[in-house]
């Protein structure tokens, strides 16, 4: 996602609760930085600044959350902020100790095609229980930069303002997930239909909206029904690719999805 011409650079900041990542913001920032509750919650995000190389940044702290469902008010802000307001980068902090919880997150903002950086937080804690991350390897594999932090010390986060500044200037191509060979036929079969519709194609990966579609998620089903005259055949194409997919695997695609993603 380009930087945009006249506004002032905007790192988002995400993770799951306890990853540290009030840590990295606050020494990214250098401050608490200003407390304000998001449109239509009591759910509050937070605001600095950053500088690296004569660069400024406005740096967004956004609520811990375990995943973007948007089940819940923090997921739900979470979500929109990165959907809406489309940050031209996304740190999202792992606890280097507990990757495999962590990473789902990641793999959804992967599934957003969000201009991610990822802070491999808590090193020290991880290395103390003989856990030793290789952050090249898992950076290939994830298709986008991860830095080695230790949030609450301050370390590498010089670096993860430096990868900030480069995945701004040129986002990177995250690795795509993928959901299996049944899942992946109606999901490319929906994205057609979602990138057909203009006004949704201009907003949303058609991709995403497709996933999201087979998931029922409440929320985008709210805003397809906004923004697109064929809702009802979307609707109804989502209805059916989905039981397809049960019929196919006797489980329902939100299931098999979330199952994938683990994987």
């Amino acid at each position: 996602m380009p930087e945009r011409s006249g506004r002032t650079p905007r790192v988002a900041v995400a993770g799951n609760p306890n990853a540290g990542k009030t840590s990295i913001f606050n020494k990214l920032t250098g401050t608490v930085g200003a407390v304000a509750n998001y449109p239509g919650v009591t759910v509050e995000t937070r605001s600095g600044r950053a500088e690296r190389d004569g660069r400024d940044f406005e740096v967004v702290d956004l609520p811990g959350t375990y995943s973007l469902t948007a089940y819940s008010g923090e997921e739900l802000v979470a979500r929109n902020f990165i959907i809406e307001e489309r940050p031209e980068v996304v740190i999202d902090v792992v606890d280097a100790s507990n990757l495999e919880r962590n990473l789902y997150l990641t793999v959804q903002l992967m599934e957003m095609r969000a201009p991610l950086v990822i802070a491999l937080n808590m090193v020290d804690l991880a290395r103390a229980r003989g856990i030793e991350v290789d952050a090249p390897r898992l950076s290939r594999l994830l298709g986008v930069p991860v830095v080695p932090t230790v949030g609450n010390r301050g370390e590498g986060v010089e670096e993860l303002l430096s990868a900030c500044a480069r995945v701004a200037e040129e986002p990177p191509q995250a690795s795509r997930v993928t959901y299996g060979h049944m899942v992946e036929g109606e999901v490319t079969r929906l994205a057609l239909l979602c990138g057909a519709e203009e006004g949704l194609a201009r907003r949303y990966a058609p991709r995403w909206l497709a996933v999201k579609l087979l998931e029922g998620d409440p929320d985008v089903l709210r805003r397809v029904r906004q923004l697109s005259d064929a809702s009802e055949q979307l609707e109804k194409a989502a209805a059916e690719s989905a039981g397809r997919i049960e019929l196919h695997s006797g489980e329902d695609p939100a299931t098999i999805i979330a199952e994938r993603r683990y994987g």
